[in-house]
């Protein structure tokens, strides 16, 4: 155990004393990332080609990327690590440096308030089958934005 004195002259690194996992790991996935998609995308196929010219003389088929087998689930996981990893690491700098003010979550979402509308609800018929069988009410005619009333449209589309 350290003494005060020793304590006072050590950096903050030392201070805190972390694990060098727990701060290497982001980017050592991003490298690592980064390494697969290189080796599967550009090195692979190259090779591929060159075994394929030496063995038979000619390039007869297409190297299938290993990471995009399974539909790409490797994309779509280092993906989601990658930029929750990303997103972590940007609210503990902000909550470093303005002093653990900022929440570690974002603030749910509200909308805004609705503005009052001058539509109102469907009319209803007064009495269960006023009508004459599968017919239904006739709307009231819609008004456009500047108050003028729009074109009636037909019952059946005209063919």
């Amino acid at each position: 155990m350290a003494t005060a004195e020793e304590y006072a002259k050590m950096s903050a690194a030392e201070k805190k004393k972390e694990d060098w996992m727990n701060t290497k790991w982001r980017p050592m996935m991003g490298w690592s990332y980064m390494l697969t998609c290189i080796a599967d995308f550009v090195l692979f196929p190259i090779l591929w080609s060159m075994i394929q010219m030496i063995g038979e003389g000619k390039v007869e088929m297409q190297w299938q990327p290993i990471t995009l087998q399974g539909a790409g689930l490797y994309h779509i996981a280092m993906g989601a690590v990658l930029g929750i990893a990303a997103f972590g690491r940007t609210q503990e700098k902000l909550n470093d440096k303005a002093g653990s003010t900022i929440p570690s979550t974002p603030a749910a979402f509200s909308p805004a308030p609705a503005a009052p509308s001058s539509f109102s609800a469907p009319s209803t018929p007064s009495s269960f089958g006023s009508g004459s069988f599968g017919s239904a009410p006739k709307p009231a005619a819609a008004m456009s934005s500047t108050g003028k009333p729009m074109p009636v449209q037909p019952d059946q589309p005209e063919l």
